[in-house]
């Protein structure tokens, strides 16, 4: 992270409470579940990865400046050409109205920012977002930290030493040994940290909610009305 659009420099952080969402315990409310069936949004998976950073860092009511800077920018668009990145992108006639991008490691997808411009838009998003996970055989799902907006949808906090419990298996998966953690809550025995290849999910399995559709043509909405969330 950076501490603002023109710090020069990338922080590494790490925090004691990790945020995830599991992907069975996913909140799918009625008035969601409404909105989805009512294609009110034009839903896309890669179609606008550079768009939907830039959207991110964009400047909000509540939040005058962002965490995402060039260094960071630049790095995520790498990521996406090799194929390392993905973005999902709410549309609303002809204007990219919210979404979210993440990376991935193996079966694992770290959420990295989301976005509304549109009531309920970073909503779908996710939506979609956990449907493609769950289709394509992926078994984690990184928010980082916490926030209100993501505890309605489902996100939990467990700590440190838990989360790493968790990615360090998935990340084992298919590559034999175990995750085992001695007393001190450090990782120890066999597949103590693991090592690639990883066994990775499938982003490209369609499914009812995250259909691959043509992007209609790249555009903003004028009028932001919801300020952006991190993941």
């Amino acid at each position: 992270m950076a501490d603002g659009a023109d710090d020069p420099s990338v922080h590494w952080v790490e925090p004691r409470l990790r945020a995830i969402l599991p992907l069975d315990g996913f909140h799918l409310s009625r008035s969601l579940r409404k909105v989805i069936v009512s294609d009110r949004f034009h839903v896309t998976t890669d179609t606008a990865f550079g768009d939907m950073m830039a959207l991110c860092a964009e400047a909000a009511a509540d939040r005058p400046t962002t965490w995402i800077n060039p260094v960071i920018k630049a790095s995520y668009e790498r990521l996406f050409r090799l194929g390392h990145a993905h973005s999902v992108e709410c549309w609303s006639n002809g204007a990219l109205v919210g979404g979210l991008y993440g990376v991935t490691l193996g079966r694992a997808f770290f959420g990295e920012s989301m976005v509304s411009r549109a009531r309920d838009a970073s909503k779908v998003a996710l939506a979609h977002l956990v449907a493609r996970l769950i289709a394509g055989g992926w078994r984690l799902l990184d928010c980082q930290f916490i926030t209100p907006h993501l505890a309605t949808l489902g996100a939990i906090e467990i700590s440190q030493r838990d989360y790493l419990a968790r990615l360090y298996s998935v990340l084992s998966e298919g590559a034999g040994g175990g995750v085992a953690f001695g007393a001190a809550g450090v990782v120890s025995g066999a597949g103590d940290v693991p090592s690639p290849p990883f066994v990775a999910g499938d982003w490209a399995r369609s499914t009812p909610w995250a259909r691959q559709r043509s992007a209609p043509t790249a555009g903003r909405a004028r009028r932001p009305d919801m300020s952006s969330h991190s993941f």
